[in-house]
């Protein structure tokens, strides 16, 4: 491994373990659950603008001049984000770090259920086994969680976090030549507009923040957003696609642990299941599912291929042009 991409694969770590201590760093902010995401996304936005702007001495040579088509997209992702921030800090509160990042994580398995409808991706039976493990797990971590903490809003917030994980992701697909810091930053402007517009239609105000909550705001803002946010964006940008999905579920599994070894959460067999099917489920969709896809692909490409060349050869021989007969069929290009 060359010393640049051991760098990169550190920085992504970085930021898997940063977002999984999220939920830690708010439990010591006493503050409004609603006002913590407002503080996160302004410091971050900030402080990324002000770096993407030393970094490029200005606006020239930015992507997004290029390519204005794109920004909106962005925004509407960072906007899914940061309403699933407000989201998330309220579930944090009534039902856990652990359970509320666990369920949060189903987000990247919702979009892989939905990419037939989205994207026009077929679902092949390993992922469809993925799902239906994942779906398990949830429900035994749901179930849980009822019988040990029974706040159904709780687990309704976090559910409705995972919409906004895959609205987010939707949305982030659209883009294709914004990438790295440009990216996070824009990303994150759209978190700070949307957090800002549901803070301001709560009705809540803002208030004024503890001197014990000092250090953590500023650690969540400063590290757990904008170093987090730029070193996963610079990082993934230079990393396999699969490396970059499968070591994406150590940050659940960090928040599940680090919940539990620091703010002492509750973690039963039940959830011990739960979190192993989930995070084992989501891996088995990523590495056979996606496997599958790519091996039928190449498959399909080898077969037009060979149907290529034997049209060429039939040209070539006086036969007649496949531009005047029916199409190819798999059947009479293997018998060919």
């Amino acid at each position: 491994m060359s010393n640049a991409r051991r760098s990169d694969l550190v920085k992504y770590l970085l930021a898997l373990v940063l977002c999984g201590s999220n939920g830690i760093v708010a439990a010591y902010i006493d503050l409004p659950s609603d006002q913590v995401p407002l503080l996160r996304a302004l410091i971050g936005f900030v402080t990324l603008a002000a770096v993407l702007l030393v970094r490029n001495r200005g606006t020239q040579g930015l992507a997004a001049r290029s390519h204005p088509r794109e920004v909106p997209y962005l925004l509407a992702s960072g906007a899914a984000l940061g309403t699933g921030w407000i989201l998330l800090f309220r579930s944090y509160q009534m039902i856990g770090v652990g359970v509320t990042t666990l369920i949060y994580y189903l987000g990247p398995v919702l979009v892989m259920a939905l990419s037939p409808v989205l994207f026009g991706n077929r679902l092949n039976r390993h992922k469809v086994l993925g799902f239906a493990v994942v779906a398990a797990g949830a429900f035994l971590i749901g179930s849980d969680s009822l019988a040990s903490n029974p706040s159904v809003p709780g687990l309704l917030l976090a559910s409705l976090t995972t919409l906004c994980y895959a609205l987010m992701v939707v949305c982030a697909k659209r883009v294709s030549h914004i990438h790295g810091l440009e990216n996070a930053t824009i990303q994150l402007g759209g978190s700070l507009a949307a957090v800002a517009v549901l803070f301001v239609a709560s009705g809540d105000a803002l208030v004024a923040i503890p001197a014990s909550s000092v250090v953590p705001v500023l650690v969540i803002g400063l590290v757990n957003t904008a170093v987090e946010l730029y070193a996963y964006y610079t990082a993934i940008d230079a990393l396999p696609v699969q490396s970059v999905a499968v070591l994406g579920y150590l940050e659940p599994l960090s928040a599940v642990v680090l919940s539990a070894l620091v703010l002492g959460e509750p973690f039963g067999l039940a959830r011990v299941v739960g979190t192993a099917c989930i995070l084992g489920g989501a891996v088995w969709c990523e590495l056979v599912g996606n496997r599958h896809d790519a091996a039928s692909a190449g498959e399909k490409d080898a077969e037009l291929a060979r149907a290529g060349r034997i049209h060429a050869r039939r040209a070539r021989t006086g036969r007649p042009d496949a531009r005047r007969r029916p199409a190819v069929s798999a059947t009479q290009v293997r018998g060919a």
